[in-house]
């Protein structure tokens, strides 16, 4: 079960300035264990598996990633077993996302760097087949075709409550941007916020899965490459202080992963001049936040950075 989607308007002198309507739809809400749009992208995947007669979840991250944290909570949820790969080496203790991961039930086997580099080939799925055994395999990010029909659900869901204009997600594997794409099917527009360096390659990516979802690529959008603050889990004075200022201002904790940057590049597109006056344009909190503890973890020194997290 989902909440209703909630949308809070952000008073924002910039949007004011300039006569946009700026919302921000908090579907970080939207699932108990499994918010954002980790929920949407796995809400189908998880259906196929079971249907398929599979019982365990196979899928890939990095140390700290939302992603394995969320196939490890669905598997919980929804009685699979669940086996993450994670890049890199073992490190004792483990870390916040990973311990969590491992609470779930999450067997956890590490690749080193140069072995996960050969995570999609043909040859090396097969042999963790071997090894593993039967299981559903999600992909990096959980960006395959099924989980855009997750993601496009929140465009019907958002339409039902207000009229807009604009769309606005963060990117990373652009499985979430894709599928609102679908979703829109070519009507108002989209902006993605890649939050890696160099995430240019995203538009190929995106394109791919909207035409092997829907035959179609869509001209409705753009992707910002201009907001990734030196690169996906690099850290930012700026980032941070921008961070800590929007709680102070609305309330919301957003993550220095996707969500601050999102908002920090939605703002200063409407402070460019991007939207049009009278826009009404939305902004998707797709959650992470529990990835605030990996960063506590890695950057404690620097407490006075750090927003209050509640």
């Amino acid at each position: 079960m989902t909440a209703p989607l909630l949308l809070q308007e952000l008073v924002e002198p910039v949007a004011q300035q300039r006569g946009v309507r700026l919302l921000l739809l908090r579907d970080d809400l939207a699932h108990p264990d499994l918010p954002g749009n980790k929920w949407r992208k796995l809400k189908y995947n998880l259906l196929a598996a079971r249907e398929q007669g599979h019982t365990t979840l196979l899928t890939f991250g990095g140390a700290y990633s939302n992603h394995l944290a969320a196939v490890a909570a669905a598997g919980r949820l929804y009685g699979f077993h669940t086996v993450g790969l994670v890049r890199g080496e073992e490190h004792l203790p483990l870390n916040p996302t990973l311990a969590q991961a491992a609470a779930d039930g999450m067997a956890l086997h590490y690749l080193d760097r140069a072995t996960y580099r050969h995570k999609q080939e043909p040859a090396f799925l097969a042999t963790l087949q071997r090894e593993i055994g039967s299981a559903y395999m999600v992909p990096e990010g959980g960006s395959n075709v099924l989980a855009l029909p997750g993601c496009a659900e929140l465009v019907t869901e958002l339409a039902a409550q207000t009229d807009f204009d604009a769309l606005c997600v963060a990117c990373g594997t652009g499985g979430t941007l894709a599928g609102l794409l679908t979703g829109l099917a070519g009507t108002r527009h989209a902006v993605g916020v890649a939050a890696l360096k160099g995430g240019s390659f995203l538009q190929t990516d995106i394109d791919t899965l909207t035409q092997m979802a829907t035959g179609t690529s869509y001209t409705n959008w753009s992707l910002q490459t201009d907001y990734h603050f030196g690169g996906y889990a690099s850290f930012s004075p700026e980032l941070m202080l921008f961070i800590r200022r929007f709680q102070a201002s609305h309330g919301v904790l957003l993550d220095p992963l996707y969500t601050g940057k999102l908002l920090f590049g939605v703002l200063q597109l409407i402070d460019q001049g991007y939207f049009a006056t009278g826009s009404t344009v939305v902004a998707v909190h797709t959650g992470g936040l529990q990835g605030w503890r990996g960063f506590r973890q890695r950057y404690e020194t620097r407490s006075s950075w750090w927003p209050v997290l509640t």
